[in-house]
């Protein structure tokens, strides 16, 4: 495959590509992909960079694990390049949760092997931020005020800047600047004072 040009690389050219992809054409998905794959693995190192030590889903599969999902979504209606990252970024959150709700199901004695009390301190002295209680807090969010918890997503889990973040959703940056911060706060609060 052939490098994509410059021009072939401008925000109005992939929005043109995720539109036709929209419409059903497939050979625009091809074309789309070298084009956002630099940001795709952006939004993973940014995803995986709060993830622990040794954690067993790299930042590829993370990217593949994505494109997969990404493929399957046939009803999507897409806006934008920024619309196209807020919801990759909220895929690949969704397959980081699901790993870690399948790691904690594992730790509870879903086939888990048999580890002496001493290793079991180590495994648990993971002082990172829990995903499952953060996406948790994140649907609870939802359930209040889903923009809040959208501006949440597209920041903190996709790295969006605030003006990306208001093109997709609508909205001005002042917005998006207040969604931000009542949201940090509702979250702290839900989490019991600490992300």
């Amino acid at each position: 495959m052939s490098e994509p040009s410059r021009e072939g690389s401008s925000p109005s050219h992939v929005t043109d590509l995720l539109v036709a992809w929209s419409g059903g054409d497939q050979q625009a998905l091809e074309k789309l992909m070298p084009l956002v794959h630099g940001e795709l693995r952006r939004l993973a190192r940014k995803q995986m960079a709060g993830e622990r030590e040794g954690h067993t889903l790299q930042t590829t599969a993370l990217i593949n694990e994505a494109y997969l999902r990404l493929i399957d979504l046939t009803r999507v209606r897409w806006q934008d390049r920024a619309h196209f990252l807020a919801i990759s970024a909220r895929l690949m959150r969704r397959i980081l949760v699901d790993h870690a709700r399948t790691r904690q199901y594992a730790k509870r004695g879903g086939g888990a092997a048999k580890v002496s009390f001493d290793e079991a301190l180590e495994v648990s002295s993971d002082a990172r931020p829990d995903l499952v209680a953060l996406d948790d807090a994140l649907q609870a969010l939802a359930a209040v005020d889903s923009r809040k918890s959208q501006v949440v997503e597209m920041r903190f889990f996709g790295g969006l800047s605030v003006e990306e973040t208001a093109q997709a959703l609508g909205v001005s940056p002042e917005t998006v600047m207040r969604d931000w911060r009542l949201a940090k706060v509702w979250l702290l609060r839900e989490l019991g004072g600490g992300v």
